[in-house]
Order: structure tokens, then C-alpha cells, then sequence
């Protein structure tokens, strides 16, 4: 099983994602990601076997109680890249408040997943919405150009539990599958 753990963004932002994404639409060499399935990742898994899988949602359990987050609210706004503007691989949405709940949930999810032995980031967590992938640099100017020129807000939501998700890869693109959720603690 493809695993990793999010923060969902409700369907009734979807619509807004994809109006985002479409500013971005005469940028050739960007494949973008499906609305519908908009998220913020906390933790990629990768494989997992399914004989992980109750140690796995144990340590989730207990990694989202010990972060001390509680329900909160984030604001989905500003553009940015990974890993700059000189070189785009990813266009992400980002967190204008709320983030550091979400850094809070990565951190305590972090700390349980690496003791159990999944690989440890080896990047600085920045909470973010994947809007597109750069497959090649032909419209990277336009997206420069917009990422520098726009900062939009989007909405904002309830962060009410981290979900683990199983990502089926499709020719279509990947297919997301709630294996569990884990709510906050109030």
C-alpha cells in the first residue's frame, strides 16, 4: 500500500483550487492535480505493508494526541515553488494561517513514523497545497511571473483530524482512499 497523511481541504473548495490552477493554464509543461483531491500532506509514507498497518494507525493516534493540536481553523492563501523560482519541479498553494498546527501535527507525526522506521524528511516542512507539477520549463517565466505578481486567498476550513490515505497510481492520475482518520483532540 502507497500511504501518507494529510489535512484534506473541504469539496466545497474545490471549485476555487480549480479556478486557481486555471490562472495558470497557458503555462505549458504543468501537470496539474485534481481538485478534487486537494490536501496538504503531513508525512509521505511510501510502501507500506499491510502487517504495518495497526502499528501504523496506533502511532498516528498517539503522534496527533501528543502534538497538543486541538480543532483549528486554516486559511489557504500565496503561491510559491519547490525548490525555487530558477528551478520549478512543484507550484503549491499555501497556509496563511493555521500553519503552525499543521507544522505541529508534521512534527509529532515525523517523530513516531521515523521511530518505526519509515525514512525521515530531508527537507524544512512548509505546509502547501500541490496545484502542479513542472514536467518541463516551457511556461516557466509565466509561472514565475504570477507566483511573484499574486498572492490569492482561497477560503478557509476546519481542521478537524489527519487522515491516512492510500494513493493508488492510475494512468488517469493517482486515486486517494481513507484507510483511517484520526481527530483531534478537543
Amino acid at each position: 500500500m502507497r500511504l501518507f497523511v494529510s489535512v484534506d481541504l473541504p469539496d466545497d473548495l474545490a471549485d476555487a483550487v480549480a479556478d486557481l490552477q486555471d490562472e495558470f493554464s497557458d503555462a505549458s509543461g504543468l501537470k496539474f492535480t485534481d481538485p478534487e483531491q486537494a490536501h496538504v500532506t503531513l508525512k509521505f509514507l511510501g510502501d507500506v505493508e499491510r502487517s504495518q498497518l495497526s502499528q501504523l494507525e496506533s502511532e498516528l493516534e498517539t503522534a496527533v494526541h501528543e502534538s497538543g493540536v486541538s480543532p483549528f481553523t486554516v486559511r489557504y492563501g500565496g503561491l510559491g515553488v519547490f525548490p525555487d523560482l530558477e528551478y520549478i519541479s512543484v507550484l503549491w498553494l499555501g497556509t496563511e494561517t493555521g500553519g503552525g498546527e499543521l507544522t505541529a501535527l508534521h512534527e509529532a507525526i515525523e517523530e513516531r513514523t521515523t521511530a518505526m522506521g519509515f525514512e525521515a524528511e530531508s527537507h524544512e516542512f512548509t505546509p502547501h497545497v500541490t496545484l502542479a507539477r513542472m514536467e518541463h520549463a516551457g511556461g516557466k517565466e509565466l509561472v514565475q511571473d504570477l507566483v511573484r505578481e499574486r498572492a490569492p486567498t482561497i477560503g478557509e476550513t476546519r481542521v478537524t483530524q489527519v487522515r491516512l490515505t492510500e494513493s493508488t497510481l492510475t494512468d488517469e492520475g493517482p486515486e486517494y482512499s481513507t484507510v483511517a482518520r484520526h481527530p483531534l483532540a478537543e
